[in-house]
């Protein structure tokens, strides 16, 4: 998988995608990450990417010729799945999205900063608009790290055991059951005997009945 992400303040995304399981995800030869500074696509003595909004209004926008440029770069050497702007009035960001985009092969991730940007990229240049929840981020980038994690940890090999991917919460609409770890009696904090008792079949039946109860309990919404 081949993601590209067009950013103009690429150091934001520089810690997030160098360390844990993207990073070795990227040593493994799984997923390729390639950060594209817009300002490098920018004329003028000052790199501008930004610019007043026709009508007046408070905020800056990012100019069109830029995000034209380095996007048609990119479309010129390969198909893309999907060319995706980040924007918080975008479709929600869920699993079962980000199931559907670990299968594609390569997409382009556009991080929105300052007001937003013109509005004939969201026309003519986009295919698909995300947004990660109800609020808006100060730029995209926090969105790019953060759906590219969840991406990155569902390609086969990424995880060293591959079916962790598949009990996460909201793979089946549940949240995920409560989990232990040794030691098994902590300051008199102990862990429910069941799960000690070494019956899979009634382990795993608990199992479903705590992530029913969890998820009724705390996100009753994703039961509808």
């Amino acid at each position: 998988m081949r993601i590209d992400i067009i950013s103009c303040v690429p150091q934001l995304l520089e810690s997030p995608l160098s360390y844990s399981i993207v990073k070795r995800a990227k040593d493994k030869g799984l997923v390729s990450v390639f950060i594209h500074d817009l300002r490098d696509y920018a004329t003028g003595k000052h790199k501008k990417t930004d610019d007043y909004s026709y009508g007046g209004g408070a905020g800056m926008v990012m100019m069109i010729e830029p995000v034209y440029k380095v996007i048609k770069k990119l479309t010129r050497q390969r198909k893309y799945d999907e060319i995706i702007y980040l924007s918080p009035d975008g479709e929600l960001f869920d699993q079962p999205m980000a199931n559907k985009m670990s299968l594609m092969k390569n997409i382009i991730l556009l991080c929105g900063h300052y007001k937003g940007i013109d509005q004939r990229i969201r026309e003519h240049l986009i295919t698909k608009e995300i947004s990660i929840g109800n609020y808006v981020l100060s730029g995209g980038e926090i969105a790019a790290a953060a759906i590219t994690d969840t991406l990155v940890r569902l390609i086969p090999g990424a995880l060293s055991d591959e079916t962790s991917a598949l009990t996460d919460s909201f793979q089946n609409s549940l949240l995920s059951p409560p989990i232990y770890t040794r030691p098994a009696d902590f300051k008199g904090w102990k862990v429910p005997d069941i799960l000690l008792s070494g019956d899979h079949e009634k382990i795993s039946q608990w199992l479903d009945e705590q992530a029913i109860a969890r998820t009724k309990a705390l996100r009753p919404d994703l039961l509808k």
